[in-house]
């Protein structure tokens, strides 16, 4: 077991554990987070700024006055006292941002907007974390503060560039981290290390305060030991930001259901590049997914192939180049040596260049997308292999591609993706796989990887600890009104963005009392059902959330005529509020109670 795991204290909670501490127990971040303020022992590469005495002292002060302001709700601060990291490429006021070059470093005075939304949710920033420089590599080893080793066995590597990032979630020193995702950098360290990876959609999560890699790809990821806490994470961060240029509002369309029995892809063309470990991981990984009732399915990867590799060999890295041109002028052995062999490829490359090979982007994005048409999901090996830290030193630029093969396309593809562990391999490292989507399916996927992440009841990360029990899910910000969703707001739905934008967070799924019935209402879009209580009927599948009281009265706006908000009667006897439908609204529907539930008559018409 690691050493980790055998430690006392809090390293290794996830976000609901930290919440209970304080709500329940009576603890105090003061006496919770005074060690991350007083580490000794030897030195650790995954940080590049640990928090201080004084720093901690000023971030407490800060957080006691948000609890004042919140007339002392802990639930309306969601991330009170919690522990998280940041990528070195991203500010925080008062925090140096170096990006792993000493010669870059600056002080900002204002912090990027996504650690602003997290301090403002409660969040203690307790360091910042090595990458590889200029967030240029999958690896973790292009940095002057040296590689950032595996999890599991410091002979490999961490994966990067977010390589201390995904390390300091892995042993628990951080509850959540952020790192950034351009090709794969938020993907393959949680990969690498056994923890969750959120790669958003393009503009989801503001960049701005993030030093730019390629800024018109960049993402702001999320790491963390659940699915869980990743989403909450991401739900508190992202949003527009009129700061940032390249932010996108959510569509109000929102995701496509997914049945009880998703349709997933597979890439036809696999390559472990002779990793026979890594290959028979993902057969258990997909054999795992049709045991779960997954409709697993082989498409032409091909396209998928293609344009990951015209991030790397193509006029992407002058686009890089742009981002250290004012360094390189001033100081070019400032960059480390491996990183400054890329980006002055840039020269190689013409503004037709460019052009052509965004033309080229643009046809393959549009084979991917047509590709993935009546798919949920594609799921990838999160990576194809796995290299020591040697390894990759002595073969640099060659290893390091070949780790992109499954993560370079999806942001020039416009593509959301989640990775999660999915076991550990014989020789002792994890293996992981990634959920791919359209844009703005984040919420999709995360349901569906947090029941994936449920059904394998792995450890988390590095530190032993088993996953938390079901019901354990963090709890959303302020005072909440908790909500019983029927049918089209369901995890995954058209309209569980509703409740998503607004911070709802999902908390359990279980049934109404036995005397319901429900109906598939007419000539309604997207579809939906009507709950109506009955003297006779069945349970009915249902979600609980909690949605903040501040968004309750937009939510509930939205609802159309004949649905709105009652109060519903679950099986054990509870109260909540709930969708209910008038009974004018049954004029030509359909009685669907027989089901159980909308997901079950939805997956009844697919069949």
């Amino acid at each position: 077991m690691n050493a980790v795991a055998t430690q006392k204290g809090p390293e290794g909670w996830t976000i609901a554990q930290w919440q209970a501490a304080y709500r329940d127990e009576g603890a105090t971040p003061e006496v919770l987070l005074a060690a991350w303020a007083a580490r000794g022992g030897p030195p650790d590469n995954a940080w590049i700024k640990r928090v201080d005495g004084a720093m901690l002292a000023s971030q407490l002060d800060e957080l006691s006055g948000l609890l004042a302001a919140a007339d002392g709700d802990l639930a309306r601060l969601p991330l009170y006292g919690v522990p998280f990291a940041v990528k070195d490429n991203i500010d925080a006021a008062g925090w140096p941002t170096t990006a792993a070059c000493p010669e870059f470093a600056y002080v900002p005075d204002e912090d990027a907007t996504v650690v602003r939304r997290l301090r403002e949710a409660g969040a203690i920033l307790v360091g910042k974390t090595n990458l590889d420089q200029f967030a240029t590599g999958l690896v973790g080893t292009r940095s002057p503060h040296g590689a950032v080793a595996n999890a599991f066995r410091p002979e490999y590597v961490s994966g990067g560039s977010s390589s201390g990032s995904a390390s300091v979630v892995a042993r628990g020193l951080a509850a959540f981290s952020l790192g950034t995702d351009t090709a794969g950098s938020g993907r393959v360290p949680a990969g690498f290390n056994n923890i969750v990876g959120l790669k958003p959609t393009r503009g989801w999560l503001s960049t701005a305060g993030v030093v730019p890699a390629c800024r018109t790809l960049d993402c702001v990821s999320v790491f963390a030991l659940t699915v869980d806490d990743a989403e909450l994470v991401a739900g508190i961060a992202g949003g527009y930001d009129e700061r940032d240029p390249y932010s996108r509002a959510r569509p109000a369309e929102g995701a496509q259901p997914w049945p009880e029995a998703p349709r997933l892809a597979i890439p036809a063309q696999l390559e472990f590049f002779g990793d026979a470990q890594a290959a028979a991981a993902f057969d258990d990984a997909v054999r795992a997914l049709r045991e779960d009732g997954a409709r697993v399915e082989t498409i032409d990867f091909a396209p998928f192939g293609e344009l990951a590799a015209l991030l790397y060999s193509g006029p992407w890295v002058a686009e890089r180049f742009a981002a250290v041109e004012a360094l390189w002028n001033k100081a070019p052995g400032a960059l480390h040596p491996v990183v400054r062999g890329i980006v002055e490829q840039a020269a190689r490359y013409s503004a037709l260049d460019a052009f052509k090979a965004e033309y080229r982007r643009a046809e393959l994005s549009r084979r991917i997308h047509r590709s993935l048409d009546g798919f949920d999901a594609l799921v990838v090996p999160t990576a194809p292999s796995i290299y020591t830290i040697a390894e990759l030193q002595a073969d640099p630029v060659e290893l390091n591609s070949r780790l992109g093969i499954y993560t370079n396309f999806a942001n020039l593809a416009d593509l959301s993706a989640l990775a999660v562990p999915a076991g550990m391999r014989e020789d002792g490292l994890p293996s992981g796989i990634t959920l791919i989507g359209l844009a703005w399916q984040d919420a999709a996927l995360a349901a569906f990887g947090r029941q994936w992440q449920a059904r394998r009841g792995l450890p988390l990360g590095a530190t032993g600890a088993p996953l938390p029990a079901a019901g354990a899910a963090p709890k959303a910000a302020g005072d909440t009104v908790r909500v019983s969703v029927v049918g089209a707001h369901l995890s995954g739905m058209p309209l569980n963005h509703q409740l998503t934008s607004r911070r709802a967070v999902f908390v359990e799924k279980t049934r109404t009392a036995g005397d319901y019935r429900l109906y598939a209402l007419a000539n309604t879009t997207p579809p939906k059902p009507g709950l109506v209580k009955s003297g006779t009927g069945a349970p009915i599948e249902v979600e609980l959330w909690d949605v903040p009281l501040s968004a309750f009265g937009a939510f509930v706006a939205e609802i159309p005529a004949p649905l709105g908000i009652g109060t519903l009667e679950l099986e054990d006897g509870r109260e909540v509020k709930g969708f209910i439908c008038e009974p004018r609204g049954l004029d030509g529907a359909r009685d669907i109670t027989a089901f159980g539930g909308w997901r079950a008559y939805l997956a009844s018409l697919s069949a």
